[in-house]
């Protein structure tokens, strides 16, 4: 098969593979939009701190799987914040995450 026929095969398959994801995707930043929120109300329960950090770390991989490496960076520096002290930072350095990955999976691919 002849690259240029490729290319154009790989990008539908990536893309299909994109909208397959995204449901859960938005659902683990939904996870890290009710921890930051949670957390800055003062009432993050270690099951949610384990789940936005669970959900953190399933981000990190899907989004280095479709190259957006910004993405995995964010994905991981909200994994670090929930292993972490809770704190009013974290909360806002959270919240600020899940706004980032939000928006950077609402842009066109």
């Amino acid at each position: 098969m002849t690259e240029h026929v490729a290319q154009p095969e790989l990008k539908a398959a990536l893309d299909h593979l994109w909208a397959q994801f995204l449901p859960q995707m938005d659902e683990r930043v939904a996870v890290l939009e009710t921890a930051a929120s949670a957390l800055t109300a003062g009432e993050l329960s270690e099951a949610q701190r384990e789940a936005a950090q669970a959900a953190a770390h399933k981000l990190a991989g899907v989004l280095g799987t479709f190259g957006l490496t910004k993405g995995t960076i964010l994905a991981r520096e909200a994994e670090m914040v929930c292993s972490g002290d809770a704190d009013p930072a974290s909360a806002a350095q959270l919240s600020e995450i899940a706004a980032q990955l939000r928006s950077m999976m609402a842009a066109p691919r």
